[in-house]
């Protein structure tokens, strides 16, 4: 499936009559069906009970022990606190990162806008290094804009 085929299913996704839950596990399973260097896929968002703090959504992948993260900390904190799309090509040269797996090489954070206000992030893992192309990027960044809507 190219990026214009993802993006049409993820309209797909968006539009059907399941809950916003729902519809993020959907789009996590497409994502990993579809693009290989995707070894996490899931999506953070912002706590309701907790200023400047995301819990963790739909997912799928290896478990994780970050279930909530501090705006700021990490790239997933980065991203939120900074309302920026994160690339680490290499999570090893990365400072701020947080370690799920010893198998992430790579990684991207998209952050989730509906309209002015952040609710959540988009949030990739690879095993590979150099993994998130322009392209890849773009894909995450038009994901984000089409589900802003479901929140």
């Amino acid at each position: 499936m190219n990026k214009e085929s993802i993006l049409q299913h993820v309209e797909k996704i968006v539009q059907n009559n399941s809950e916003r839950d729902e519809k993020l596990k959907a789009i996590c399973e497409l994502l990993d069906q579809e693009i290989d260097l995707f070894d996490w896929t899931g999506f953070y968002l912002a706590s309701e009970e907790e200023e400047r703090m995301l819990v963790l959504g739909p997912y799928v992948g290896e478990e994780t022990d970050h279930t909530k993260i501090p705006y700021g900390r990490g790239i997933c904190g980065q991203a939120a606190e900074t309302l920026d799309t994160f690339v680490v090509q290499d999570v090893n040269q990365a400072d701020n990162y947080l370690a799920c797996s010893i198998h992430v090489q790579s990684e991207i954070v998209v952050p989730i806008m509906k309209g002015d206000k952040f609710v959540g992030e988009l949030d990739i893992d690879s095993h590979t290094k150099d993994a998130i192309t322009p392209e890849l990027r773009e894909l995450c960044e038009g994901i984000c804009k089409k589900i802003s809507v479901i929140f």
